[in-house]
C-alpha cells in the first residue's frame, strides 16, 4: 500500500475518534448545564456546593474532553485536506466545513455559558438546555449523512429532512418535559 494512503487513512481514523469524543463532550457538557440550571430549586444549604462541583465539572468536560477532540478533529481533517485538496471542489465538503464552523462556534458558546453558570448569571432555563444539547445532534446527522453518503444527497432534501428531524426532536423535549412535570 503506498505510504501517503496508510497515512490519510490514519488521520482519517484519528479524524473520527476526534468527533465522536467531541460530540460526546458537547453532549455531556450541556447535560451539566442542565444539572446546573436545575439547582436553583435545590434547597439553600446545597445549592452552592452542588453548583460548584457543576462548575468543576464542565471545566474538566471541556478542557479535557471537548476541547482535545475538536483540536484532534480539525487538525486530521485539514491534514486529509491538505493531503487530497481536490476534495474542496466537491459541494458536500463546503457544505460539511461551514457546518463544522458553527459547531465550533457553539463549542465557543458552550464556553461563555460555563463562565456565566460559575458566576451565578443563568440566563437559560434547564429546559432550554435540554434543547441547546440537542443542536450538535442536528450537526452530527446532517455532517456524517455529507461525509457517507455525499453526491448522492440532495443539499435541499437534507436541509429540510435536518429541520424536521429537529422539530421532532423539540416535541420529544416537550413531551418529556410535560411528563415530568406531572
Amino acid at each position: 500500500m503506498n505510504t501517503v494512503i496508510e497515512y490519510y487513512l490514519f488521520f482519517k481514523a484519528l479524524h473520527i475518534v476526534g468527533f465522536v469524543s467531541w460530540f460526546a463532550g458537547l453532549f455531556y457538557l450541556v447535560r451539566i448545564f442542565v444539572y446546573h440550571a436545575e439547582t436553583k430549586d435545590k434547597p439553600l444549604e446545597h445549592r452552592a456546593y452542588m453548583q460548584n462541583e457543576f462548575s468543576l465539572m464542565q471545566s474538566r468536560a471541556y478542557k479535557i474532553i471537548a476541547t482535545p477532540a475538536m483540536v484532534i478533529t480539525w487538525t486530521c481533517g485539514l491534514v486529509m485536506l491538505f493531503s487530497n485538496p481536490a476534495l474542496l471542489s466537491q459541494n458536500w465538503i463546503r457544505v460539511k466545513l461551514v457546518l463544522l464552523v458553527i459547531l465550533t462556534g457553539y463549542h465557543f458558546f458552550c464556553r461563555t455559558i460555563m463562565k456565566n453558570q460559575a458566576a451565578g448569571i443563568d440566563k437559560f432555563t434547564s429546559f432550554q438546555f435540554r434543547l441547546l444539547n440537542e443542536f450538535p445532534t442536528l450537526f452530527l446527522v446532517a455532517i456524517v449523512l455529507l461525509a457517507v453518503v455525499r453526491d448522492m444527497l440532495n443539499f435541499s432534501y437534507l436541509f429540510l429532512g435536518i429541520l424536521a428531524f429537529g422539530f421532532l426532536l423539540f416535541l420529544a423535549a416537550k413531551a418529556y418535559k410535560k411528563s415530568r412535570n406531572k
